[in-house]
């Protein structure tokens, strides 16, 4: 769970208003991000470029891992190799019905 400072909560009326402040301040670093409240609820967060882009390699990095792992689980698993009339056996499938 993010955490947020009272100052990174901004109202989006607020938020609308300063939009320019808020920007400025989130280049320069001066706020890290800036959250956005509707209805006292957090709608959207904004963040610089950089650590915007930062997120994604992240999760691109989490995702390449995924497959990685993915690809480990099936190549070391041993693994049973099965015949086409086998398959159509086990899933019910009357072969001369795909013939049509």
């Amino acid at each position: 769970m993010v955490v947020y400072q009272s100052s990174e909560l901004i109202a989006s009326s607020d938020f609308a208003k300063k939009f320019g402040s808020y920007l400025a301040q989130i280049k320069e670093h001066t706020l890290d991000k800036v959250a956005i409240l509707k209805n006292n609820h957090i709608e959207a967060v904004m963040v610089s470029k950089e650590e915007y882009e930062r997120m994604q390699e992240a999760l691109e990095m989490i995702e390449h891992r995924k497959i990685y792992q993915t690809i480990e689980e099936r190549t070391t698993k041993p693994h049973k190799v099965i015949s086409h009339e086998e398959m159509l056996r086990r899933l019910d499938i009357d072969a001369n019905e795909l013939r049509d």
